[in-house]
């Protein structure tokens, strides 16, 4: 008959284990184990139908919980021949008072025993092992539990989420918020005149742009204006002299246009020329599909052509002008321009003030005030991260900016942004540091010790490389 005894729920497992017992086999399988509460539940079910046990004799069977020098025996099965099995019966030893599972083998008939106990949970059980201990000659267990082997690991440690530590980069405080915004405007003139008609061709829309630039600045209530910045340009047709004086004068009469639409207090005005735009024209060149384009280019950038009245007529006249005519028509135009440029100073801000205009208004920001309202935050929290989401957003070619977006990114699982990120910050410490991480996550555990170990002496760094590098170990044993 199948006796059985309950201690908890008998649950389902995939596990089985073989032992010799005087060249016969006692079986495992139906491995339990789970933690409960306080306590450790491990169960199995226990198969002795290829066993025998003489009428007069016994076979003590004790699992038991083994890591290193620590040792937990659990509740002994002991599976006695019949005469034993009546003699145990008479001296009237049960479970609950003796802690033992007594149970009659019926030779050459199949029987199994589910066993489950539960026994008090210790640190060093989360990693340990379950050895199933058969003492048939009545030296007890503890003297044969060198001589098995084990049945099962146990690992109910959670298990290691790596959580890498990063450093953000400190943006470099700015005592004066310099800012600029700047255009070209394309202006048209009569031949060879050089007065602004506001409303000749496209001028009206092309001086309305400088005024909307200029305006928007004096709209910020944050800003002053300090500089007026406007430079001329003329294309290379006609000679250098005249394009000299063409371009020099159109901009002062820009200039003057400007100034006397504005009335700025402390703003000077910069006015400045390039008789002909060579370095437009070549640019520009580059891009279009002309026959004899390399011949036109190497025109352009020959140095031995210091006379550039010759070098225009030798555009003019390659292969019988067909080109040239192509580039009068196609690209002289836009090399007769006006670059202007306003430059204001934008005033600092305290914290708070910086906090609210983080979300309201946060291109009057520098990085550096986006990074103290950060501080402001819990480290790791959504706000955190939001801050330096946004510095990315106001300056997305900054390296520091790109860093700092990056370890967001890493923190939050984003691998392939933080990639995006990392390629527009410099070669730094801290960004070593965020590279290790993301090997780290994608389990390139090698490399990313090799990268850590080379920043183990930059204090910049230290401790966050400390403590990755512990993550890795714990992670490796697993």
């Amino acid at each position: 008959m199948k006796k059985r005894y309950y201690i908890t729920t008998v649950l389902v497992a995939l596990f089985w284990a073989q032992l010799n017992v005087s060249a016969q086999e006692i079986k495992i399988k139906d491995k339990i184990v789970e933690k409960a509460d306080t306590s450790l539940v491990i169960g199995m079910t226990i198969n002795f139908t290829e066993i025998e046990v003489p009428s007069n004799q016994s076979i003590v069977c004790t699992p038991v919980i083994v890591h290193d020098d620590s040792i937990r025996p659990l509740i002994p099965v002991i599976i006695n021949g019949r005469n034993r099995h009546i003699l145990y019966e008479r001296t009237g030893r049960n479970f609950v008072e003796n802690q033992e599972i007594e149970l009659r083998r019926h030779n050459g008939k199949s029987q199994t025993l589910d066993y489950q106990v539960h026994t008090p949970f210790a640190k060093w059980m989360e990693k340990s092992e379950v050895t199933l201990v058969v003492d048939e000659c009545g030296c007890g267990w503890d003297s044969l539990l060198s001589t098995c082997s084990p049945l099962f690991a146990i690992n109910l440690a959670e298990p290691i989420v790596l959580k890498p530590l990063l450093v953000f980069a400190t943006p470099k405080t700015e005592a004066v918020k310099a800012r600029s915004k700047e255009g070209s405007a394309f202006l048209d003139f009569p031949v060879n005149k050089v007065m602004i008609y506001p409303n000749y061709r496209n001028n009206p829309q092309e001086l309305r742009k400088i005024r909307e630039t200029i305006d928007s600045v004096q709209g910020n209530k944050y800003a002053t204006i300090t500089e007026v910045c406007i430079k001329g340009y003329a294309s290379p047709e006609g000679s250098y002299l005249n394009n000299t004086y063409l371009a020099e004068n159109r901009a002062k009469a820009l200039s003057d246009y400007v100034n006397g639409l504005y009335h700025f207090k402390h703003a000077t005005f910069t006015v400045d020329f390039e008789p002909e735009d060579w370095d437009g024209l070549e640019k520009r060149l580059v891009t279009m599909n002309l026959a004899d384009k390399d011949e036109l280019l190497a025109i352009i950038r020959a140095n031995d052509l210091s006379d550039l009245d010759k070098k225009e007529w030798k555009l003019k006249t390659l292969n019988g002008g067909a080109s040239y005519k192509i580039l009068l028509r196609d690209v002289y135009p836009a090399l007769r321009h006006s670059d202007y440029e306003v430059k204001y100073t934008i005033r600092n801000f305290s914290v708070e003030e910086a906090k609210e205009l983080l979300y309201t208004d946060p291109k009057q920001l520098s990085l550096n005030e986006m990074f103290q309202v950060a501080q402001t935050f819990e480290l790791g929290s959504w706000q955190f991260g939001e801050v330096f989401e946004i510095a990315v957003r106001m300056y997305p070619d900054d390296p520091v900016s790109n860093l700092n977006a990056a370890n967001i990114a890493i923190q939050n699982g984003q691998i392939e942004q933080a990639k995006r990120y990392l390629s527009r910050a410099v070669d730094t410490p801290e960004k070593k540091l965020a590279e290790a991480a993301l090997l780290m996550l994608k389990g390139n555990l090698d490399e990313a010790e090799t990268i850590l170990s080379s920043l183990k002496d930059n204090v910049g760094v230290s401790e966050a490389v400390i403590n990755n590098l512990e993550q890795i170990r714990l992670k490796r044993e697993e």
